[in-house]
């Protein structure tokens, strides 16, 4: 099936199948609230399938986001509260309203900065949105901390509030890990959760203004250390052990094996 139109209606006949009378149990019991944090979860498995660049991935976890989201809607639908289409028309009504230069008046913001300057514009003085007290109020508290440290971090630096040269945003690096280890070395508790999270949010800045996603890079060194750890496992099964703090030692040089042997065959 090639037809866009079809393969969304199809969608939703079996999302309303799933949670009529003769559907499934389990969709049925199922609330907004209670499938909210899937959302969150299929979205950052679609985020690692898009890394790995497998097309049947991408596939099916793009399909997993579209899931989730057409459950929501259709229960708020079965509620009488919204609709399936109406949700749909107003995300395309939004995308119409804030592309004027594409829909309504070609070629008139010819540079993403004057695109999103009008997106901005539009949603104030068109779509009536009270504006924001601080340029910083837009980013969600539900983030989870490392992406709303970098949003936030974005936001304040298109306010003009950034570093002009990279080797500062290293020196404050710096700064923050020596107080960090004063703090350790102190033994105080409080103190060391507020240094550490301060190192963690100049590492988030550092990454930002090197054009680096922390959030993606993170996960990139999950993977890798999740591929590694498993391959130390089993070469420590061949050998007749368990992971163990006692033998940390043999762990050490099997990581450190697995780690050359990853390099030298080219993986990241």
């Amino acid at each position: 099936m090639n037809n866009p139109e079809k393969a969304f209606l199809r969608v939703y006949e079996v999302m309303k199948r799933l949670r009529s009378p003769e559907g499934c149990p389990w969709d049925r019991q199922q609330t907004p609230a209670s499938v909210r944090a899937n959302l969150v979860e299929e979205a950052y498995e679609c985020i690692e399938a898009i890394s790995s660049g497998n097309p049947e991935d991408i596939k099916e976890e793009l399909g997993d986001v579209y899931l989730v989201a057409t459950f929501m809607a259709y229960m708020y639908e079965e509620e009488g509260i919204l609709t399936v289409a109406s949700i749909l028309d107003a995300l395309s009504d939004k995308l119409i309203r804030r592309h004027p230069h594409v829909f309504i008046e070609p070629n008139t913001s010819d540079t993403p900065e004057k695109v999103i300057e009008r997106w901005n514009d539009i949603k104030v003085s068109v779509e009536g949105k009270k504006p924001r007290d601080s340029v910083i109020d837009g980013v969600s508290q539900a983030l989870p901390p490392l992406e709303r440290a970098y949003k936030i971090q974005k936001k304040a630096a298109a306010a003009g509030f950034d570093w002009s040269h990279v080797k500062d945003v290293w020196d404050k690096l710096h700064e923050e890990t020596e107080e960090a280890r004063a703090a350790c070395a102190e033994a105080d508790a409080d103190k060391l959760e507020e240094e550490m999270g301060d190192l963690f949010f100049s590492l988030v800045n550092l990454a930002r203004f090197l054009k680096i996603d922390p959030s993606l890079a993170l996960s990139r060194t999950i993977t890798k250390f999740n591929r590694r750890f498993k391959e130390v496992e089993k070469r420590l099964k061949e050998k007749g052990l368990t992971p163990d703090s006692s033998n940390f030692a043999v762990m050490d040089d099997l990581w450190n094996e697995v780690k050359r042997e990853e390099k030298s065959n080219g993986a990241n």
